[in-house]
């Protein structure tokens, strides 16, 4: 009995503290916004005098004229126009065009000790998630997980780590001399049996989508531009490997033999597609293929290519994937494949990743379309809509506000003004005392 008296009266201090501990934490934080304008991500047309209200890090509540409880924190965004957190699909976010073009004179060191200035600049621009495909040393796990955390501002990542591409391809990029060998990680496999062993890899390192090169590419010196680079029977291993692990798979592919080989497997997008063909066009519309259409950041980089020391190679193709772009974004409306929103950045500059929606109604989209690209596609196509994508109830509290109307000039959604993400507010205070 000694002994069980104190054991007990420990238990119950134990019991006291933990229930004591658990009355101290705080309520969620309760948020009303006003909006204007709210485009939701789903509606065709916006909604006038909007309330969302927040709980935590979710929407609670949406529509016009809904009640706000008293005592509630507001926001006052009824001059704007509210939009759902952006995403871009087609994300490099440890690179960027103001590098030096020697790629080897930067190590994975210089790269993490720079990259959460690119994924603030990526948040602050408007863009709550990113789909990042395609990065050295693991170094997008590591910032997801950062994120994730708390410790930096940043979007939330879908972090692809290496690309998986055939040697020689375009995922295979030291053309230096074979006694000249570097100490980083690669995403070079050859056949099968290597492939799925790389698959394994990616994912026990912190995959979240797996990314594959499936045909040549611009910035890379070997001979094509598109030409394929995985046989079917590759690509069909890594898309299996990759679907038994529950991971997508996102294919990098220009030319149209490729695109076909990759859209056979049952990739989940096709990035660029830009010479895409009216047969893989319709192939994609009967698998639910997604293009992840990107445009605007190889004119952007090809006029600036010279003057950084790339090769004459390198800005040939990129000349030649600059003229395909228009033909085969326009072939992908006509057809009716679906779209998400993509941008290359790292070739754009981080936070100008708006400035690719000029391209889509340049070519025929309405500005209502081209939204949808890059909030509820964007998320379809990423596994999310019950998380991001639209202001609906259950989902994160990623919203954006612009001064002007986007409908009436797209434009507009380069100049944020605010951008909440998780119930968060990162950039802009405009409030309103309740």
């Amino acid at each position: 009995m000694k002994l069980f008296i104190p054991a007990f009266l420990a238990w119950m201090l134990a019991e006291a503290g933990m229930l004591g501990a658990q009355a101290s934490i705080p309520a969620p934080a309760r948020i009303a916004i006003r909006a204007g304008r709210l485009i939701d991500g789903t509606a065709e047309a916006p909604i006038v005098n909007a309330v969302i209200l927040i709980e935590g890090d979710r929407i609670t509540a949406v529509g016009p004229g809904l009640a706000i409880p008293p005592g509630i924190r507001v926001i006052d965004l009824s001059a704007y126009t509210v939009l759902p957190g952006l995403i871009d699909c087609h994300t490099h976010i440890t690179d960027n065009p103001s590098a030096d073009g020697n790629r080897f004179r930067r190590s994975p060191i210089d790269i993490a000790v720079t990259v959460h200035l690119y994924a603030r600049r990526t948040l602050e621009a408007g863009f709550t998630t990113i789909r990042d495909v395609g990065a050295p040393e693991f170094i997008d796990v590591a910032l997801r997980n950062a994120i994730n955390r708390g410790e930096i501002p940043g979007p939330r990542i879908q972090a692809a780590t290496l690309a998986i591409g055939a040697t020689g391809g375009h995922s295979d990029v030291n053309g230096l001399s074979p006694y000249i060998r570097f100490q980083e990680f690669s995403g070079v496999a050859d056949g099968e049996a290597e492939i799925r062993k790389m698959v394994r890899t990616l994912v026990k390192r912190g995959a979240d989508v797996i990314k594959t090169t499936a045909t040549a590419g611009a910035m890379s010196e070997e001979e094509s531009v598109e030409a394929p680079q995985y046989t079917q029977a590759e690509l069909d291993a890594l898309v299996d490997e990759a679907k038994m692990w529950g991971r997508r798979v996102a294919a990098h592919a220009h030319g149209a033999e490729g695109i076909k080989r990759a859209v056979r497997a049952g990739v989940a997008s096709i990035e660029h597609g830009t010479f895409l063909d009216e047969e893989a066009a319709r192939m994609m519309v009967e698998r639910g293929t997604y293009l992840v259409a990107d445009s605007y950041e190889d004119s952007y980089f090809l006029a600036r290519a010279p003057s950084l020391g790339y090769p004459a190679i390198i800005i040939q193709k990129l000349g030649a994937v600059v003229q395909g772009h228009e033909a085969s974004i326009k072939l992908a409306m006509k057809m009716g494949v679906k779209i998400a929103f993509g941008t290359d950045a790292g070739m754009l500059p981080h936070g100008d990743n708006a400035k690719q929606f000029r391209d889509y109604v340049r070519w025929g989209m309405t500005p209502m379309q081209a939204i949808k690209t890059a909030t509820a596609n964007a998320a379809d196509l990423l596994g999310w809509s019950d998380r991001v994508g639209t202001i609906s109830p259950g989902r994160f509290a990623d919203l954006i506000a612009v001064p002007g109307d986007p409908l009436k000039d797209l434009t507009e959604l380069e100049r944020v003004s605010f951008v909440m993400k998780g119930g968060e507010v990162v950039k802009g205070t405009r409030e309103l005392a309740k």
